[in-house]
């Protein structure tokens, strides 16, 4: 069962972090001044404006604030480091640029970076400690109970329990239907008290405050005489859909005309977040053609000189909303294939040139995608394009397979360094490919474009399913 996932505005936990992280940043170069024996002027303020400006902007982006209480503390503190790493590059490109860092001391600017570092990474330990000793000792804990004993209402339960700092204590599950039908959902550690009836007694008699109702969204007339008795009650009620039995992709509230709506299929590149992506493609791309242009001229003397063709090869793929684009490739083989029927490549595979088993296997025939992530038809990562051919293929065998063009497709992916890079000869390796992409654009930040990022040059390296 996929967990139920759906962006909302920041929690108040959430601006007590941001609050004291732009502390610490501003009194960690107070403090390192202080310590160097450097006196503090407007330029001290700039800089702690300007570093905590960029913080912030680039955490949010990141996603550091998102979803706090959910994430490891190893997770939130990688998190923290890699936003503060930003800020210091950040720091560093302006100081080269305006000499504003001739101002400070290079002691006072080493004191500063590591010991924001550190302060921070404390205070977001001591922030998750005594919020969580709080909720654990019942202060501010608010009695609550899940209308409803179903997968749903179980889930919604373990989320409560792993969850210490949402404040929340059930007390138990209330349903109408017969004990033979819910007892298959009941865990050791959960409890089926009563009754709708007797939960709608218990919240008139001021014993619940927060209701959680997970019925079925086909159960209507029974949510709607439960909202109806409980209209007469203080308590807090929350519909909680049973939107688990769809495949949920990135889905957020959003509201049309005052009308709430939720997303089912949604793209996370929408507002910053989609400005932010392409601005590092576009930045990373421009610079890598600079770097490995002399690399670049090899593969195209070697392709030119090893086989009569074209040195580069276009093949039509779907791209961002399924749209056809033209993706560029060193060539590799001795045919070039795109028509409504495309073979895939595989090990041994007489079609590929001496020269392109080398492109193919250390992934430099990929290189001029770059291109493609310059124009805006690609992006660095994303799920990777298939032929057209394949796509109208697989889109009939496999549930929710469109849905990966929801973003641009990448010339890496979390599909390749997890282990589904080159050739899925079977359904269920198509298969696994489809649901990593899926991940990919739940779970997508720009740290996690690093990350991935990083690890394809270990997947390139040893050559796993490349050929």
């Amino acid at each position: 069962m996929n967990k139920l996932s759906i962006r909302q505005p920041s929690a108040p936990s959430g601006i007590v972090q941001r609050f004291c992280d732009a502390a610490c940043i501003v009194t960690s170069l107070y403090a390192s001044q202080w310590l160097v024996g450097q006196p503090y002027s407007e330029k001290t303020s700039l800089a702690v404006l300007f570093a905590c400006f960029t913080f912030l902007l680039s955490g949010d982006v990141i996603g550091i604030y998102r979803g706090v209480r959910h994430r490891k503390p190893d997770g939130e503190l990688v998190g923290v480091m890699a936003t503060w790493l930003f800020t210091v590059l950040a720091l560093a490109c302006a100081a080269f640029f305006t000499r504003f860092g001739d101002h400070f001391a290079r002691s006072s600017i080493l004191g500063w970076i590591f010991l924001a570092s550190a302060t921070m990474g404390l205070m977001r330990m001591l922030l998750r400690i005594a919020i969580e000793s709080l909720v654990r000792g019942g202060w501010a804990a608010k009695r609550c109970a899940i209308a409803g004993l179903n997968p749903l209402g179980v889930q919604l339960f373990e989320n409560i329990v792993q969850d210490p700092a949402s404040g929340l204590s059930l007390i138990g599950f209330f349903d109408d239907r017969k004990q033979d039908r819910t007892q298959q959902h009941i865990e050791p550690h959960s409890q089926k008290l009563g009754r709708l009836s007797e939960l709608v007694a218990k919240a008139k008699a001021g014993q619940v405050d927060t209701v959680f109702v997970t019925l079925p969204m086909r159960a209507e007339a029974r949510i709607r005489w439960l909202l109806d008795e409980l209209g007469d009650t203080t308590a807090s009620v929350y519909i909680v859909p049973d939107f688990f039995v769809f495949e949920l992709l990135h889905s957020r509230w959003s509201t049309i005309g005052g009308l709430p709506a939720v997303s089912i299929f949604e793209t996370p590149l929408y507002g910053v977040d989609g400005w932010v992506k392409r601005a590092f493609d576009f930045s990373a791309a421009a610079c890598g053609l600079l770097l490995i242009s002399p690399i670049m001229f090899g593969c195209m003397l070697a392709v030119k000189l090893s086989s009569p063709g074209p040195i580069f090869f276009r093949q039509k793929r779907y791209g961002l909303d399924g749209k056809e684009i033209w993706v560029w490739k060193f060539r590799s083989m001795r045919t070039c294939d795109n028509g409504p029927v495309v073979r895939q490549a595989t090990q041994e595979d007489p079609r590929i040139t001496r020269v392109g088993r080398i492109l193919r296997r250390t992934s430099l025939d990929e290189l001029p995608q770059l291109f493609n992530v310059i124009e805006g038809t690609m992006s660095l990562v994303g799920p990777r394009p298939h032929a057209s051919a394949h796509n109208e293929h697989y889109r009939r065998l496999i549930h929710g397979y469109m849905l990966r063009h929801k973003v641009r497709p990448g010339i890496t992916g979390l599909a390749q360094v997890e282990g589904y890079r080159g050739e899925t000869e079977t359904l269920d390796k198509m298969q696994k490919r489809v649901e990593f992409d899926h991940r990919y654009i739940r779970e997508w930040s720009v740290w996690l474009d690093i990350k991935i990022l990083i690890k394809t040059f270990s997947v390139v390296f040893k050559q796993q399913n490349a050929y």
